[in-house]
């Protein structure tokens, strides 16, 4: 128990610094937004778990051989009402850490999308009161706005593509359409749950520089991805002049997020991230740079080596803490 509980320890502490910042100094991701999205997921999944069960098994060391003995004889203290003298200060220390830690990730996840979902229900309402149904297909809608605005605000069923007057009229209907493909591709792959998950880590862990990192390499990546969907139809020209048209706005948001006066009235909330814009002016340079001086994509065996990777990532932790227990 002692030796699993170093090893996750140590796994945690290269997953929340080192790791990650190599990651978002990376130029690879570009050319595989996909696999590295998968990447940066099991990063932040297998360092939660190495963190929490570091704790977990350190504080069951004194009664038990490994997690499934141990949370069996602290189950029984706990029902049975059975003295804790086997457990040190140290022990029940760690064990009070990994539970409200535990306790912490999933509130903090739960109450990020409760802040999400208040703040898109009331950006319908606007909508409702200010927008008009578009010719461009259903579920997209048009805001009386001088500047180029597009975004999408996701909701299942509820979803909608959000547009200005001033973005119809500055666009080309090729690159209307690839807008409108980009906006598209955000709801049909649900990136918003993604940009949830990642929001809610840093929300949860705001002095770990990492979760910052994450969140926007994360931003970035959705962003690339709803490009390609773009360029399957659109060619590079095309999307290139409709992100610069969209960036060039003074007063409206980039991509993604929700802060517009529209006849006079502000449209808060966000499309697809929590914390603010999906796109911001960095995301939108770095779009461009991609666009501009295309690299070519990751041969499938690297694709393969990082989706192997992430599997071993997540099945390290998950067999020191559950394999010796099996054994047992």
């Amino acid at each position: 128990m002692f030796w699993t509980s170093y090893l996750l320890a140590v796994l945690a502490l290269i997953l929340a610094w080192p790791v990650p910042v190599l990651l978002s100094r990376a130029q690879w991701p570009a050319r595989s937004p996909f696999t590295a999205m998968v990447l940066w997921q099991a990063i932040a999944l297998a360092g939660g778990l190495s963190m929490i069960g570091a704790m977990l098994v350190y504080g069951l060391e004194p009664i038990g051989d490994n997690l499934i003995a141990g949370l069996k004889s602290l189950a029984g203290m706990v029902f049975n009402n059975e003295p804790t003298t086997a457990l040190g200060f140290w022990h029940l220390f760690a064990l009070s850490a990994a539970a409200l830690l535990t306790a912490h990730l999933v509130f903090t996840l739960l109450l990020t999308y409760y802040k999400i979902e208040r703040q898109r229900r009331r950006h319908r309402e606007l909508l409702a009161l200010l927008a008009s149904p578009s010719d461009d297909g259903p579920g997209t809608v048009v805001i009386n706005h001088d500047s180029p605005v597009a975004y999408c605000l996701p909701g299942g069923a509820r979803s909608v593509t959000v547009l200005s007057d001033g973005l119809m009229a500055a666009l080309e209907p090729a690159e209307l359409r690839a807008v409108l493909i980009h906006e598209n591709a955000h709801l049909s792959q649900r990136h918003d749950l993604l940009l949830w998950a990642f929001a809610a880590w840093r929300q949860a862990l705001p002095w770990f520089p990492t979760t910052r990192l994450a969140q926007t390499a994360v931003n970035s990546l959705i962003e690339m991805l709803a490009d390609d969907v773009a360029l399957r139809t659109e060619s590079k020209g095309t999307l290139i002049k409709a992100i610069a048209i969209v960036a060039s706005g003074t007063s409206q948001p980039a991509i993604g997020t929700g802060a517009l006066n529209a006849g006079g009235a502000v449209v808060e909330g966000n499309a697809v991230s929590a914390t603010g814009g999906a796109d911001s002016p960095r995301t939108t340079a770095s779009r461009v740079s991609r666009l501009l001086s295309p690299q070519p994509p990751l041969t499938k065996g690297l694709r393969i080596l990082v989706l192997v990777v992430s599997a071993l990532l997540l099945a390290v932790p998950t067999a020191l803490l559950i394999v010796p227990g099996l054994l047992g």
